[in-house]
């Protein structure tokens, strides 16, 4: 099985990966810390618009975005995962 992963893991943004088998992408997705884990698409897709957030007007690469005191909910992070079949965004 072929496995070729992309990383920027300085800004903890975005993983991207191509794999053939399904054993090998979970394991990269399990691995992954970061806002977005990719497999078999592009690292395009990773945009504010693209990912039904709206237009973009900053990005963070902080884990947590409360201040003060916090709950679990403040502590807690998303990581969206996208899979593909080659998918580039055009």
């Amino acid at each position: 099985d072929k496995f070729i992963a992309l990383s920027d893991c300085a800004a903890v943004m975005v993983n991207a990966s191509t794999a053939e088998s399904q054993e090998n992408a979970d394991k990269f997705i399990a691995l992954s810390d970061c806002a977005a884990v990719m497999v078999n698409a592009s690292t395009r897709f990773t945009d504010g618009e693209e990912m039904g957030f709206g237009a973009e007007i900053g990005i963070s690469n902080q884990k947590l975005h409360a201040r003060g005191p916090m709950g679990l909910e403040q502590m807690t992070t998303t990581t969206w995962i996208v899979r593909g079949d080659g998918q580039i965004r055009k």
